[in-house]
């Protein structure tokens, strides 16, 4: 299911989504905050150009409101329908959750933004020859 030349590949792991060869962040650790955003300039398999516009990123604010959602919801049903708890007590775990996953949610957005507009190439070697 998660292998290579899938975009869910690319998205879960946050690998170039040309070659998935390559972290487009500059540290795979995304709890290291100062570097949570810190993006590759290009990647030095295929020589793709992440930024490919100025500002090209901000588009990824909408996907990070989806993704928050999934994320808000899924710790509500898990913390109310299962766990059995309040209301209230389920509105902490929501912010809790969104909270502690905040990076993840940052990047995974990226990731699905970026996947958007870039699909995999295997052939990825010969577009670096031609400078495509």
């Amino acid at each position: 299911m998660l292998k290579k030349g899938t975009k869910l590949y690319s998205i879960l792991t946050g690998t170039c989504p040309r070659c998935h060869q390559e972290s487009m962040y500059t540290s795979t650790n995304a709890y290291q905050f100062s570097k949570t955003l810190e993006v590759n300039e290009n990647c030095s398999h295929c020589g793709l150009k992440y930024r490919m516009e100025p500002s090209f990123f901000y588009g990824a604010m909408y996907v990070s409101y989806a993704v928050g959602v999934a994320f808000a919801v899924a710790a509500f049903i898990i913390s109310f329908l299962f766990l059995g708890t309040t209301l209230s007590t389920s509105f902490i775990v929501i912010v809790a959750t969104l909270v502690i996953f905040m990076p993840v949610i940052m990047r995974l957005s990226r990731n699905i933004w970026i996947n958007f507009f870039i699909k995999y190439n295997p052939n990825w070697p010969n577009l670096k020859n031609n400078n495509a």
